[in-house]
């Protein structure tokens, strides 16, 4: 069945789905998928801005297999064409091969081999935390109890992730020559430098706390841009950060940490642009319930549990609408998002095998 894998894979790498530009359409990869599912009842839905969604169902299913076909843009550093599958050492290499257009080749592979109820969920937004695929089917009336998500595990269960939420901020400043007095407090890039300094001191202050195996504080400055030229002073400035919570951490009570940090008379916005729940969600109590359903779910299925990973994905959105979630994938989050991106043949084998099993249980 690798060899069907193969070709599925080959015609899903070729597809441009970047994300950004996000230029998908009706068409393209998902004709490929409708054409790949013959005995599925199949709903086509397009949210806007290439944000294209695909429900296939056959029978009565409660369970939903859900797999992104949305790719990051290639990087400069590739040493052949991205959309052209290479397989080679053990390895299928393409552009989203592992993540996770691998997935959706097993799962097409599997259900030509299977003839049970099932749901597959295709998606072309995930990878611009613009979730509007994922939340339109959980606003709807879809009758799962359960779902899984695939994204890179090395075919493990996890059942744990951190959350994520990202945030932009713009400072003001007053203009002048840059050899006034008041340079040093007028900028609003010398404003937004300060606060880096105090934002990174409150994540070391979180470095003791601790979830399943993940401890402390993810956080990244993405992009710092501003001012006019070195002899001017900056009479403003932006700021995006990010940063990725343990299930336990309060994320409000972050923000407000955070925003705290910057000098109230130079902050002209604070606002949070993006926020993933972690794994699993809610308040404590429901998502310690979620987190055993999704483990006495792994086990029903027989599936190898994991370690809680850093990376976020949507699993967290099924959680939060109270679904038992867990994520489920072929290949290495190492591998994902890189020059060369590949996955493993010997990953994609035991995933084929695992979502045929699935498919019939």
């Amino acid at each position: 069945m690798l060899d069907e894998v193969l070709a599925h894979l080959a015609r899903l790498v070729a597809f441009d789905t970047r994300n950004p530009p996000r230029r998908i359409d009706v068409g393209g990869i998902f004709n490929y998928l409708r054409s790949q599912l013959p005995d599925f009842a199949v709903e086509m839905t397009d949210h806007g801005a290439g944000a294209v969604s695909l429900l296939a169902v056959r029978g009565n299913p409660r369970r939903l297999f859900n797999v992104h076909i949305d790719t990051v843009p290639d990087s400069p550093g590739w040493s052949a064409d991205p959309f052209t599958l290479r397989v080679a050492d053990g390895r299928a290499i393409g552009l989203g091969a592992c993540d996770i257009k691998g997935a959706a080749a097993c799962l097409l592979a599997a259900t030509r081999e299977t003839s049970g109820a099932a749901a597959l969920l295709f998606s072309s937004d995930e990878e611009a935390n613009d979730p509007r695929c994922v939340g339109a089917f959980l606003k709807a009336d879809h009758g799962f109890d359960e779902a899984i998500v695939a994204e890179p595990t090395r075919c493990e269960a996890v059942l744990a992730h951190r959350g994520i939420s990202a945030v932009q901020m713009r400072f003001v400043g007053r203009a002048g020559h840059a050899s006034g007095a008041d340079a040093l407090e007028a900028s609003a890039l010398h404003q937004a430098v300060r606060w880096g300094g105090r934002a990174l001191d409150v994540v070391a202050s979180e470095a003791a706390s601790a979830f399943d195996g993940l401890r402390g504080l993810r956080f990244n400055i993405g992009r710092i841009e501003g001012g006019i030229k070195a002899n001017v002073i900056a009479p403003s400035a932006e700021l995006r950060f990010g940063f990725r919570p343990l299930p336990s951490h309060d994320v409000d009570a972050l923000h407000v940490k955070f925003r705290g940090c910057a000098e109230s008379s130079a902050l002209a916005q604070y606002a949070e642009t993006f926020r993933g729940p972690a794994l699993p969600a809610g308040e404590p109590a429901q998502a310690r319930n979620l987190h055993a359903q999704a483990h006495a779910l792994a086990a029903s299925l027989g599936l190898r549990i994991g370690g809680a990973v850093d990376f976020w994905t949507e699993a967290a959105l099924f959680s939060q609408a109270g679904l038992a979630a867990l994520v489920y994938g072929p290949g290495d989050i190492a591998q994902a998002h890189a020059a060369d991106e590949w996955v493993a043949l010997d990953q994609l084998h035991a995933a084929v095998t695992t979502y045929r099993r699935l498919l019939e249980h």
